[in-house]
C-alpha cells in the first residue's frame, strides 16, 4: 500500500479530514473510476449526486456503475425511486435528506464520503447551504397532495405565473422574466409550501455566518474537490465510443421496454408527463421519433430513425460535456467568493497515463490535506480572483432583458445586441425630432446606456436565487438538468 494511502487512513482514524471528497468532471472523464479507487484505498464510501441515477432500472441510459463496480466499494443514493410513480417533484428533497444522513453516518464511523457528480444543483446543495429547507413539513405537504405541483404550475404559462408571483413576492418577480417558467414555478412552490416569500428565505440565507454574495456558507469545512478534465477532441472520441458501447449493451431495448411500461401506466391513470422526471435524461428525447413511430412505417425508414437517434445522442452528449465543464469554471473558477473551496485539476486526456496523471496525484493531495500540509500540487487559480461581482438586478428596457450581476451588466451594455438597440432608438428619436422641427441636441449614446437599465434589489444567493445550479437570469429558459454518469 502506498505511503500516502497509509497516511490518509491514519488521519481518518482520528477524524474525517477532509470532510468529504467531491469528484467533478464532464461525462466520460472517468469520475466513477477515481471515486472507487479512493474509496477502496482510503476507507471511503461513494455517494451519487446524479439526479437520474436515483431511478430504478434504466442502468444503461443513466450510465450507472455496474454491480461489479459497486461490489468494490459501497455506493449510496442509486436506484431507490420508481420512475413511474406519480408525484416525483419532491425527489430532490428526499434525496437530500437521505444524503445528509449518509454523510453523518459515515463521519460517525470515521469513513470518508466520496461524492461523485453529477447534477449541478445536487453538487451545490451538498457543498453550500443553498437549499430552501422546509423540514418535515415539506415532505408531508408533498405527500398530502394539498397543493399545485411544480409540473402543474408550469402548465399555466409564463405570464400567468409571473402575475401570481408578483402578487405574493414582488421582489422575486422583479428578478425573473415571464419566459422563465420553471424558475417562477419554483418560487411559487417555495411560497406555497412554506408560507414565506422565496426572496426572504434567500436573504436569510445570505445573512448566515460564512455566507457571501454567491450564497450560504459551506456545509462541511475543508472539502477536497477534484476536477477531471480532458482535451476536447480526445473527450469527444471517447464519448462517441461510449455511446457505441451503450448500444452494444442493449440501450435501444432498454428504452423500448421502458417506453412500453410508461405508456401502459399512462393509459391506466393518465398521470405521467413526458417532459419531466426520468425523461430529462439524455437519450429519451433523441430516440423519441424512433420509439413512437407507427407500425405503418417501413423497416428502412424505421432504421433511419434509429440511426438519426444515435447521431443525436452522440451530439447532445458532447454538448452536455461542454456544459458541465462550463459550470465548473463558472461556479468555482470565475466567481470568486470567500466560501469557494480550492479545486485540484486532474488531466484525463491520455487514459494510458491514468495512474501517473490522475490516481497518484489525487492520493498525494489527500495525504497532504490529512496531515494539515500544503499539497505539492497547486489548486487551479481562480480566474476572476480579486473581482467581486455584486449580484444586483438590472433591467435593460431597450433589450427587454433582466440581467443579474454587475459584471454581467457591464458585458451586456457592451454587447453588439445592446448597442444595436441603442443606435436604433437614437435614430428613431432623431427622425422624430426632425419631423417635429425640434432643434434640440440629439441625445448621446451614453445617455441611452444610462437610461437602458437600473440597479435595484439584490435578493441573495446566486446559486439558489432561481434554482440551485443557476447563476444568472435573462429571457432564455435555462436547459433542464439532465443525467450524466457518476
Amino acid at each position: 500500500m502506498a505511503a500516502s494511502t497509509l497516511g490518509v487512513q491514519r488521519a481518518l482514524g482520528k477524524s474525517v479530514i477532509p470532510s468529504l471528497v467531491v469528484v467533478l468532471g464532464a461525462t466520460g472523464t472517468g469520475k466513477s473510476k477515481l471515486a472507487i479507487e479512493i474509496g477502496k484505498r482510503l476507507k471511503g464510501e461513494i455517494i451519487s449526486a446524479d439526479s437520474m441515477q436515483v431511478y430504478e432500472g434504466l442502468n444503461i441510459i443513466t450510465n450507472k456503475v455496474t454491480a461489479e463496480e459497486q461490489a468494490q466499494c459501497p455506493h449510496h443514493m442509486i436506484s431507490f425511486v420508481d420512475p413511474l410513480v406519480k408525484g416525483l417533484y419532491a425527489t430532490h428533497f428526499i434525496w437530500f435528506v437521505s444524503l445528509m444522513q449518509h454523510i453523518e453516518d459515515l463521519h460517525r464511523q470515521k469513513k470518508l464520503p466520496v461524492i461523485v457528480g453529477g447534477t449541478n444543483y445536487y453538487i451545490e446543495s451538498i457543498l453550500w447551504d443553498v437549499l430552501v429547507d422546509t423540514g418535515e413539513n415539506r415532505l408531508e405537504n408533498a405527500q398530502s397532495g394539498s397543493f399545485i405541483s411544480k409540473v402543474e404550475l408550469e402548465k399555466l404559462g409564463g405570464l400567468e405565473l409571473h402575475k401570481r408571483l408578483n402578487d405574493v413576492d414582488p421582489e422575486m418577480a422583479a428578478m425573473l422574466h415571464p419566459n422563465d417558467v420553471r424558475k417562477i414555478a419554483r418560487s411559487l412552490q417555495v411560497y406555497q409550501e412554506t408560507g414565506v416569500k422565496h426572496s426572504c428565505l434567500l436573504q436569510k440565507q445570505k445573512e448566515q455566518d460564512g455566507a457571501d454574495g454567491l450564497g450560504g456558507p459551506l456545509r462541511f469545512s475543508n472539502p477536497c474537490i477534484f476536477w477531471l478534465h480532458s482535451d476536447l477532441d480526445a473527450l469527444d472520441e471517447r464519448l462517441d465510443k461510449r455511446v457505441d458501447e451503450m448500444l452494444s449493451l442493449g440501450l435501444v431495448k432498454e428504452l423500448k421496454d421502458f417506453h412500453q411500461r410508461f405508456n401502459e401506466k399512462k393509459i391506466q391513470d393518465n398521470s405521467q408527463d413526458y417532459q419531466h422526471g426520468i425523461f430529462q435524461s439524455i437519450g429519451f428525447k433523441e430516440f423519441h421519433e424512433y420509439l413512437t413511430a407507427g407500425r405503418d412505417i417501413s423497416q428502412e425508414d424505421h432504421e433511419k430513425l434509429k440511426i438519426k437517434g444515435i447521431e443525436a445522442l452522440k451530439q447532445v452528449t458532447r454538448r452536455y460535456a461542454r456544459k458541465q465543464n462550463k459550470w465548473v469554471r463558472n461556479r468555482f473558477l470565475k466567481r470568486p467568493g470567500s466560501n469557494v473551496p480550492p479545486v485540484y485539476g486532474l488531466d484525463v486526456t491520455d487514459v494510458s497515463l491514468w495512474e501517473q496523471t490522475v490516481l497518484n496525484p489525487a492520493l498525494d493531495i489527500l495525504d497532504s490535506l490529512c496531515k494539515g500540509e500544503q499539497p505539492s500540487v497547486e489548486p487551479i487559480k481562480i480566474e476572476g480572483e480579486g473581482l467581486r461581482n455584486k449580484r444586483s438586478h438590472h433591467m435593460c428596457e431597450l433589450c427587454d432583458k433582466v440581467i443579474i450581476g454587475d459584471l454581467e451588466w457591464t458585458a451586456h451594455i457592451k454587447s453588439k445586441s445592446h448597442l444595436h438597440h441603442v443606435r436604433k432608438k437614437r435614430k428613431a428619436e432623431e427622425t422624430s425630432e426632425h419631423q417635429q422641427g425640434v432643434g434640440s441636441d440629439v441625445p448621446s449614446a451614453a445617455k441611452y446606456q444610462k437610461q437602458a437599465g437600473s440597479t435595484s434589489y439584490t435578493p441573495g444567493s446566486d446559486s439558489d436565487t432561481l434554482e440551485p445550479g443557476t447563476h444568472r437570469n435573462n429571457t432564455r429558459d435555462n436547459e433542464k438538468e439532465i443525467s450524466e454518469e457518476s
